[in-house]
């Protein structure tokens, strides 16, 4: 090796021994900003590229749900940044009516102990702001913290001023299109919250319940009726039968008396009632329940609310005043005293509506709310999938789109809490009802709804009311429809849909051209990450712990429409030894002289010709992948690509070529460069920080400005099939050697006398001083007898001599020893698979487990056979 190749190879670089995200990640993140990174221009002539983000509450802090759509949010923002696009990362919080509300409630009983009906509604929603201000701050520095390219000039809060003048205005345009009315329903209501629900926030469980069957009436005149709620029979008012139950027809038309309340009810004929079900009979309390609601209906039949809004009773008599299962435990008890009760099954498993915020059981009462009428809405979300207007990912998650959308209920949208935006009606003196629009007042005298709109409303205008709508903005312009939605499919019915109605009604256009819909983020055993069940993985920690790119890549890393991903801290750990392994290599490359300097060489080599292919095909297939938001394919090609093809092979079989000198090592140089600056590029997206302090030392460009955020993105120069075939035969040919040794007992760094033949047959003639530096092989000296032969392939043999390299004894009694242990795990997986009374029970896993062991051993007696035979 000459003089200058020695000093090349063993080159200075700034970049320290170690990484340390700690030292890197606020930094870099700050100069972005500070530079503007991550801004977009509404004016450009550039390709719009948008995603809004899904507006996390602005009171909590993020989760692993979060960090994963943020990672894939921001992993194809920046791409398209780097495409060439106007890439948008708009950023925002939602103002999370119920849980924000129960939180403030929750904090000034403890720290003032006052409740906000002592404070008033004007002070009390000054108090959840100020609480807004301290809780928003927590959230946008986790945000920055994981790395979310977004830009800050234009972050919304869904109650700032702009969010709340597009949430009336929609208001009023479906209240004067007839698509919001004003009725009283059974609605879903929450004894905790005090407030409304919609169907979507309602989280039906299997709980453990009682079915009781009850006696109404005497003698031939009575009738027995079965409930799981008890209690609510104080506000029956029929009893229904099938019209064509001959069990029950004498009874048609008379009346019953409802135990404990002295009313008499009638016993009607109704074609929902199933006659298969229980007794045939179910009473009906139209005020408690949506099908005896419509019942009640079609019957003209009075709806008798038996209990307030905290589930307290209110009927008159002996359960006035218990809690609604109090009293069902009361009257089970009072019936049975009048021997009135003819059956109880406990426990009774069945499906109750749970408050998704606090987990109360929901209780169906009558109550005046204020619903949009979604028919329409519906059918022109689901006509722009149908029509291909927006695709969903993965396309089998359509069918749970239109499960939803096409079978939609009127949306309760009226929430009986402060925090919020107030329902734009005002109602006069004399029963007058006028809605209210921006910049309009309401008349003198009148007074205004006292109820808030569901969060979820103001979040289903997010993508255009962010962008300025209603105003006919250069933003909403620019970036309507946005490019894509990357969100859970647990919240498809939630928001997507509502998004989708909104848009389509509002801007005659859907909101998205793709939706990718991802799943849930579990533990490393497959099961849901919760506080309760203290499996749960704070992002941050792992943030502290590893780095922000350690979290993004292994949520990246495992993120495929539809699919639940794994993450653990051991996957944590994996990815933040794949940082570290960046790291290394690139530190390598810098001390062997990579260059981003000067065009790629005219006629590179049989390896650089290999690695630059197989960096093509890496660019082809992450691209492709990420077109079809297949993250976890795409991590998995970068992962192999870096670890396998960049990092095992190539910069070892560069090796002999650096030390080499001389113009090929100069040529090669500029190659690893190349490669080192399209790998870091193309890696950016997911792991922005270790790749912008790695590029920027490549290419020492930071004085001039430069950054990974907006480098060109990589492109396919096409592949090379010969390369690919030739160094993979030499890939082959240099492992099987090495096992070959290893199987040997040869040491690694003792050189082994070898002759090989067929090369040239193989085309890889020129490749030889490469081989032989590379498994440490001598030319054969005069004399030379190899002591084995190995069939490499069928052109290519290596002879060679291990007589004065290995201990044969103990090589031998090495071999012997693993002969017996593969031989005795060959009897006893024959023995099992033999036994007819085995596999009879066993589980077709385990047996299929049994016979890879027993193949395994049988390869395991014929590899170490043919070794003892070559030492012979």
């Amino acid at each position: 090796m000459t003089e200058s190749a020695k000093n090349t190879v063993t080159q200075e670089t700034p970049l320290p021994k170690t990484y340390a995200p700690v030292e890197v990640e606020a930094r870099r993140y700050e100069v972005w900003v500070s530079e503007g990174r991550f801004k977009a221009a509404d004016d450009s002539d550039r390709e719009p590229y948008a995603i809004v983000i899904p507006p996390p509450n602005v009171t909590g802090q993020l989760h692993l749900g979060h960090a994963l759509n943020h990672t894939l949010i921001d992993t194809m923002t920046r791409r398209a940044r780097m495409q060439g696009s106007e890439a948008l990362f708009l950023p925002g919080t939602d103002h999370a009516g119920i849980a924000t509300q129960n939180v403030v409630e929750r904090k000034i009983s403890q720290d003032e102990g006052v409740s906000r009906h002592d404070l008033g509604r004007e002070a009390f929603v000054d108090k959840v702001w100020e609480w807004k201000d301290v809780y928003h701050e927590r959230i946008t520095s986790q945000m920055k913290k994981i790395g979310d390219g977004v830009d800050w000039d234009r972050e919304r809060f869904t109650l700032d001023d702009g969010l709340s003048n597009a949430v009336i205005t929609i208001f009023k345009q479906l209240y004067d299109d007839g698509l919001i009315y004003r009725a009283g329903r059974i609605i879903n209501w929450c004894p905790r919250c005090m407030t409304a629900l919609s169907e979507m926030e309602v989280e039906h469980q299997e709980d453990a319940g009682e079915l009781v069957s009850m006696r109404y009436g005497d003698g031939d005149a009575s009738i027995v009726v079965a409930t799981t709620r008890l209690e609510t029979m104080l506000g029956d008012t029929a009893v229904a039968v099938h019209p064509d139950d001959e069990r029950y027809r004498h009874l048609l038309g008379t009346t019953v008396e409802v135990p404990f309340t002295g009313r008499r009810i009638p016993i009607v004929a109704d074609a929902h009632v199933d006659p298969e079900f229980g007794t045939g009979a179910v009473k009906v309390t139209p005020a408690h329940d949506p099908n005896d609601f419509a019942i009640g209906q079609r019957h003209g039949l009075e709806s008798i609310l038996i209990m307030d809004e905290r589930g307290t009773i209110t009927a008159h008599g002996p359960f006035q005043g218990l809690d609604r299962f109090e009293a069902r435990s009361a009257i089970a008890a009072a019936l049975r005293a009048e021997g009135r009760i003819v059956a109880e099954k406990r426990p009774y498993m069945h499906a109750v509506g749970h408050c998704e915020r606090c987990d109360t059981t929901v209780e169906p009462r009558l109550s005046k709310q204020w619903f949009v009428k979604v028919e329409r809405l519906a059918k022109s979300a689901g006509d722009a999938v149908r029509s291909g207007e927006t695709k969903i990912h993965p396309p089998e998650m359509e069918k749970r789109f239109f499960s939803w959308v096409d079978n939609l209920l009127d949306w309760c949208i009226s929430r009986q809490l402060w925090w919020g935006h107030r329902i734009p009606i005002w109602y006069g003196p004399n029963g007058e009802e006028v809605c209210v629009g921006p910049g309009e007042s309401a008349p003198e005298g009148y007074v205004q709804d006292p109820d808030v709109l569901d969060t979820w409303f103001s979040s289903a205008l997010w993508p255009f009311s962010t962008l300025g709508w209603p105003d006919q903005t250069p933003a909403l312009e620019k970036f309507y429809p946005t490019s894509a939605l990357i969100t859970g499919w647990d919240i498809l019915p939630f928001w997507v849909v509502r998004m989708m109605m909104f848009g389509t009604y509002a801007m005659g256009k859907a909101p998205f051209a793709d939706v990718m819909l991802h799943g849930l983020v579990r533990d490393a055993n497959g099961k849901k990450m919760s506080k309760s069940s203290g499996n749960g993985i704070d992002p941050l920690d792992v943030v502290d712990e590893y780095g922000a790119d350690a979290l993004r890549f292994m949520l990246a890393r495992d993120a495929t429409p539809g699919a639940d991903g794994i993450a653990s801290l051991q996957l944590a750990e994996l990815s933040r030894n794949f940082c570290n392994k960046l790291w290394n290599g690139t530190r390598f490359a810098l001390m062997s002289g990579a260059t981003v300097e000067g065009d790629l060489p005219s006629d590179p080599s049989l390896i650089d010709r290999w690695i630059l292919s197989r960096l093509s095909r890496t660019v082809e297939g992450v691209d492709a992948h990420l077109e079809q938001y297949e993250f976890a394919k795409a991590m998995d090609l970068l992962y192999h690509f870096a670890w396998d093809d960049v990092f095992d092979w190539y910069l070892e079989l560069t090796k002999p070529v650096l030390a080499e000198g001389g113009q090929r090592a100069e040529d090669t140089r500029r190659i690893i460069g190349h490669v080192f600056d399209q790998l870091l590029r193309l890696l950016h997206p997911v792991i922005p920080f270790v790749t912008e302090e790695l590029w920027l030392t490549l290419t020492g460009t930071e004085d001039r400005g430069d950054s990974l955020t907006v480098a060109a993105w990589p492109v396919p120069a096409g592949a090379d099939d010969e390369a690919e075939r030739l160094v993979g035969a030499l890939q082959h040919l240099v492992t099987e050697v090495r096992r070959f040794r290893s199987d040997q007992g040869v040491k690694p760094s003792q050189p082994v006398p070898a002759r090989i033949s067929g090369l040239a047959a193989a085309g890889l003639a020129d490749q030889e001083p490469l081989v032989r530096a590379l498994v440490r092989l001598e030319a054969e000296a005069e004399g030379f007898e190899p002591t084995a032969e190995l069939a490499v392939s069928d052109q290519v043999t290596v002879g060679l001599d291990t007589s004065g390299t290995i201990d044969v004894a103990a090589e031998r009694a090495r071999l012997e020893k693993a002969l017996k242990v593969a031989e005795k795990e060959l009897a006893g997986t024959t023995g099992k698979l033999g036994n007819e009374a085995f596999l009879a029970k066993a589980p077709d896993a385990v047996v299929d487990k049994i016979k890879a062991r027993k193949a395994t051993a049988e390869a395991d007696i014929a590899r170490v056979t043919a070794q003892l035979d070559q030492l012979s």
